[in-house]
């Protein structure tokens, strides 16, 4: 993938407050995927008994990277918006662990981009929960 759309996915996710707020770290990008992760928080906590990230948290994970990855996918031209976003969560990530989501932008039409995710904690072989989702591509003015 090309080092001016690995700066504009940077900046994409960089840019975006809320996903400095959660602690968002871009950790791989390429041609259609992205690996975007967050450290644990006790701020963004969603049950205190049981110390569980809130399901919103991991929820904006997952949409910044299905947006990275749409933005680092070698046919679109431009950025992104998401459409629609369906999450399937799996079950709760352990406190204390990073949650980290990789998505893939499997096909993009001329104005659609599709895109699945997982997000997992440390157990790879547990996803915390499942997404697909449809996002924008924006065409540079003057291109149909």
């Amino acid at each position: 993938m090309n080092e001016q759309k690995q700066a504009l996915a940077r900046q994409f996710i960089e840019a975006i407050p809320y996903s400095r707020a959660l602690g968002m770290v871009l950790d791989e990008i390429g041609d259609g995927v992205a690996v975007i992760s967050m450290p644990y928080d006790a701020r963004i906590v969603g049950d205190p008994e049981t110390g569980v990230i809130h399901g919103g948290a991991v929820s904006a994970l997952m949409d910044t990277c299905g947006g990275a990855a749409v933005m680092s996918h070698p046919s679109n031209p431009g950025g992104t918006a998401t459409i629609d976003l369906r999450i399937d969560y799996m079950r709760p990530a352990k406190p204390g662990q990073r949650i980290t989501a990789r998505a893939e932008c499997y096909n993009i039409t001329r104005t659609v981009a599709f895109v699945r995710a997982t997000a997992h904690d440390e157990d790879l072989s547990r996803p915390v929960a499942t997404a697909t989702g449809a996002f924008t591509v924006e065409r540079a003015e003057g291109r149909a």
